[in-house]
């Protein structure tokens, strides 16, 4: 059995006294104000929080995902973070971004005064708002917590530290043991430094995952070179017909059955339901999680965008040398490969923690370790921090305390961040794996959140009790429909459910009056978005006949269309460069350069103009 060596112990500890050090020191910044705290003063340069938010996309459980997706799927994995949607973040870096940041709110759920003023059904909108962020967050940390605790079993194996544990834990229930013991550590400085102590701390992962990237993906150009690949038919292009048609059967035949219960047989159909659902939810905007901090974070609607662009630009590349690297390991030393958990089943989701064990060596197999785990506490600590801003700033100060002092602000900050990791572990305890923790997430969950969220954008008539309406439909539905239809994939509920949901928000907009004209009025004039706003439109040029309309939204779709081929591109051109495929890199560095020369053109240059 082969254990950790000093050396990679001694770096792990390194990695782990170094956050913990970083939460203290910035402890008294993070203690100063609720801006301090929630959203690092709003003084954070975009380029760090660009970095952090990357950081925190860099996570573990994704990893694992992403690595068995191109293992099983090959060149074609690169549509299947559609899913999230990973293109949500060029959405963001084009229009949406500026369009929140212009807010000066601190939380989604505070946003939501500056779009429907403060009576009743704004009211309900905001509380509607704090209840979906608190799942969205809880549903996130348990996706994260099991990711980690399977990485970490097969370092550790339960056999050892079972001597020294008191008490008797269950096979299955090993991944969340280990889970909740580094949990411990992101609680830690989430808890103490605030975002400040999570961007520091982010960027130091970042620094770290960015060298282990280099070196795995180096390891693996090296082995395809060195050895022939044994991959199906299919396997090394992007395109695909009506059915996936990839036959493992003569190759891993195990991985037939895992094709056939992930349900991506009928690709075609599921690729256009990826691209249906991934532009709705984009064009809704961020879900209320550490995303949407961290553009609120910025200094100004410039950045917001700057930053949210920035992540592309340093995830993609980064994460799929790494992703291709491990793949190219694991398919050509499969047979070395141990895949079998502790329950007894091959399980594909051990491909990247058992490669990792395999093939990484002394010293930079402690320092990816350390990657590695950091990313699990990246994400848990920007979500766990997403899910304070709900309950302090949210419920605590606008509900309970007003008047609260800095000092009560700190000790809730604390309370609630104890709590919400303790419902987070418990939730962790019930879920099955990472991936059916994914599917729920991105495709039933967010059904229940598409509908209102574009309608509250683009629609002046559109009030808080349509938002309130329409997002409780979606979330009652959304714990529904998939009980009645459990065989039936995640993806493929998202239109009944965002059915229902637009259908109570249509329902509870006309059951009220249109939020107040000044409340609009203000929103729109400050906010500047494109749609159904005519009657407000009419009124502020009557008001002030200088305003000018937001005409942008050819320029702003076709920027779109252009970051999401770079985007792509940028996740394609890694995995091409560890597989040896010189003509389709030359094709891609093309692609890339044609793609940079018009965003920077029709994108980049006219920010200048939007600097508060």
């Amino acid at each position: 059995m082969k254990l950790l060596h000093t050396v990679d112990i001694l770096i792990i500890l390194l990695y782990l006294i170094t956050i913990v050090v970083i939460g203290l020191v910035l402890r008294k910044r993070a203690q100063q104000s609720k801006d301090d705290y929630l959203l690092g003063g709003k003084s954070i340069p975009w380029y760090m929080l660009g970095l952090s938010n990357a950081s925190g996309m860099f996570d573990i459980s994704g990893t694992i995902w992403l690595v068995t997706l191109m293992f099983v799927y090959g060149i074609k994995s690169a549509w299947i973070p559609w899913l999230w949607p990973v293109f949500n973040q060029i959405f963001l870096m084009v229009y949406l971004s500026k369009w929140l940041r212009r807010s000066n709110a601190t939380t989604g759920a505070e946003w939501i005064g500056t779009r429907f003023g403060f009576k009743k059904g704004a009211k309900l909108s905001h509380i509607i708002v704090v209840v979906f962020a608190l799942i969205m967050c809880l549903g996130y940390l348990a996706y994260g917590f099991i990711g980690l605790g399977k990485f970490i079993e097969i370092f550790i194996p339960w056999e050892i530290v079972s001597n020294y544990v008191p008490f008797a834990v269950s096979p299955e229930f090993v991944p969340h043991f280990y889970g909740i013991i580094f949990t411990l550590f992101a609680v830690f400085y989430s808890l103490l430094g605030g975002m400040s102590g999570i961007v520091w701390a982010d960027v130091v992962q970042f620094a770290i995952m960015t060298v282990a990237a280099l070196v795995i993906g180096y390891l693996g150009f090296q082995a395809v070179g060195e050895h022939i690949l044994n991959v199906p038919e299919n396997w090394m292009s992007p395109t695909f017909g009506w059915k996936l048609n990839m036959d493992w059967s003569t190759i891993i035949p195990e991985v037939n059955q895992k094709i056939q219960e992930d349900g991506f047989g009928l690709f075609t159909v599921f690729f256009m339901m990826m691209v249906f659902k991934g532009v709705l939810v984009s064009i809704a905007g961020p879900a209320p999680t550490y995303d949407m901090q961290k553009i609120l974070s910025t200094k100004s609607s410039a950045e917001a965008s700057k930053m949210s662009g920035f992540v592309s630009v340093v995830l993609m590349p980064i994460r799929y040398l790494m992703i291709a690297g491990f793949a190219a390991l694991a398919l050509i030393y499969y047979e070395k490969l141990n895949l079998v958990n502790s329950a007894g089943v091959i399980d594909f989701e051990l491909i990247l923690p058992t490669a990792i064990k395999e093939f990484v060596p002394i010293g930079l197999l402690g320092l990816l370790l350390a990657g590695l785990i950091a990313a699990f506490m990246s994400t848990f600590a920007g979500t766990l921090n997403a899910a304070q801003a709900y309950l302090v700033n949210d419920i605590y100060l606008k509900y309970k305390n007003p008047a609260a002092s800095s000092v009560q602000i700190k000790n809730m900050n604390y309370l609630t961040g104890i709590i919400v990791v303790i419902i987070s572990i418990i939730l962790g305890l019930f879920a099955k794996d990472v991936n059916s923790v994914l599917q729920w997430i991105v495709s039933v969950l967010y059904g229940s959140y598409v509908g209102a969220n574009i309608l509250k954008w683009h629609w002046w008539r559109f009030n808080g009790e349509g938002f309130f309406w329409g997002m409780a439909a979606g979330l009652i539905s959304a714990g529904i429909v998939p009980e009645l239809f459990p065989e039936v994939l995640g993806l493929y509920l998202f239109p009944i459910i965002l059915i229902i949901s637009i259908a109570g928000s249509i329902i509870g907009t006309y059951s009220a009056p249109p939020t107040e004209e000044k409340v609009l009025l203000s929103f729109y004039k400050n906010v500047r978005p494109w749609g159904f706003w005519e009657p407000i439109k009419e009124k502020l040029i009557a008001e002030n006949p200088t305003f000018k309309e937001n005409k942008d939204f050819g320029i702003d779709m076709f920027n779109v269309t252009i970051g999401i081929i770079a985007q792509t591109t940028l996740v394609i051109l890694p995995m091409y460069i560890i597989f040896r495929q010189t003509i389709p890199v030359y094709i891609a560095i093309a692609i890339l350069v044609i793609c940079a020369f018009l965003l920077k053109k029709y994108w980049w240059n006219n920010l200048k103009e939007e600097i508060d």
